[in-house]
């Protein structure tokens, strides 16, 4: 695989190897020239939005204080330290969207959000360690990084924030525009404003096996198959009548045990979990839609694009959508492989496109699923 800018001079098979997961990265001008994507106003009209997820921090005094979105009103710019967090910018602006995807030597399956931090001189989040890799990009003014790979990873107590008891930092760097710094899972940093500052943070997603476990016997629940219903023909006398009978509980364990799962119930269920929208996303089909006919007259000549919000994924012959499944054929599959991958498909690459995907695209395209290119 090349060289990629974002990386500087080592290749995403180099970094993957030596520091995913294992050490930090700094990585001068990975992106030479950076301008912030958005303006602090537009950064702040999206705060404001019950659908955005957004968090205003604050430090005085020695007392950190969090408010949770939307937020109506900001403090002014020339109070120091504070804090506007933005989540998901990636879903609302295709310019933050492209950003993200210039981490796709990351599969999607683990690639999460572009979150926003404004701060001002000051401004900052408290010492802290979050549980998945991160790329810091510094978009505008400075911010001064102090990092450790401290073992000791509690927690003040009573605070709003998770704030590290006893940060001992081993590392400290300045950060400008276009500068990029990688952070394994776990590894204590704390980030400073120096002066008014934008910092672009591009998290990955990390998910619990308790919460996947959980998710996953749902999920079971609906294909479990267990005729029948418990009897006890051979029945004895108990002069213990508040104890639960032996045979009851074997003959019961041993039905239960029957309950199996094959890795293809664990692909289309991880599939459907990865690829299902967070909950304060919504789609919004177009307010006209086209005739059957009209789309494919339009997508002949434009093609389709994946939504900003949609999240694609494929293993085998699933296909997965936005929390969906199906199985596809051979031909089927190619071309929306494709899609997912490209997260967009040309007019000429529709051309041998089935009566089936054409039916799901225009289902997807009123669904605000994608959208003409």
């Amino acid at each position: 695989m090349k060289k990629i800018q974002l990386l500087g001079d080592i290749t995403p098979a180099q970094f993957l190897r030596d520091y995913w997961h294992k050490k930090p990265l700094l990585i001068r001008q990975a992106i030479p020239g950076m301008k912030p994507i958005l303006s602090f106003d537009a950064l702040a009209k999206m705060a404001t939005q019950n659908f955005v997820e957004s968090r205003l921090i604050t430090h005085a005094d020695g007392e950190w204080n969090m408010q949770h979105g939307p937020l109506a009103e900001l403090p002014s710019r020339e109070q120091k330290q504070w804090t506007m967090l933005v989540q998901g910018a990636n879903l609302y602006d295709a310019r933050a969207d492209a950003l993200l995807r210039q981490f796709r030597f990351i599969p999607d399956a683990r690639l999460d959000d572009l979150m926003i931090s404004f701060a001002t001189d000051g401004g900052g989040v408290g010492p802290h360690f979050d549980s998945y890799d991160v790329f810091l990009l510094q978009a505008h003014g400075k911010r001064r990084w102090r990092i450790g790979a401290q073992k000791d990873l509690s927690l003040v107590d009573g605070m709003p924030l998770k704030i590290l008891k006893n940060f001992k930092p081993q590392e400290e760097f300045v950060l400008e525009p276009g500068d990029m710094l990688y952070l394994p899972p776990h590894y204590a940093h704390d980030g400073v404003a120096e002066g008014e500052c934008m910092t672009y943070s591009i998290g990955f997603r990390s998910p619990s096996y308790q919460e996947l476990g959980e998710a996953f016997l749902q999920f079971m629940a609906d294909s479990i198959d267990l005729p029948g219903r418990y009897a006890d023909p051979e029945l004895e006398a108990s002069g213990k009548p508040a104890e639960i009978p032996r045979h009851m509980l074997s003959t019961i364990a041993d039905e239960l045990n029957k309950v199996r799962f094959t890795e293809e119930d664990v692909t289309i269920f991880l599939g459907e979990h990865l690829s299902e929208p967070k909950h304060n996303v919504f789609f919004t089909g177009p307010a006209k839609p086209l005739t059957v006919g009209r789309f494919g007259e339009a997508i002949a000549k434009r093609g389709v694009v994946l939504s900003l919000k949609t999240l694609m994924l494929y293993r085998g012959k699933h296909v997965f959508i936005n929390g969906e499944s199906f199985a596809v054929g051979r031909a089927d599959k190619a071309l929306l492989d494709t899609l997912a991958n490209t997260r967009m498909l040309s007019g000429e690459a529709l051309a041998g496109a089935s009566d089936d995907v054409m039916e799901a695209l225009y289902t997807w395209y009123q669904d605000g699923w994608v959208e003409l290119g």
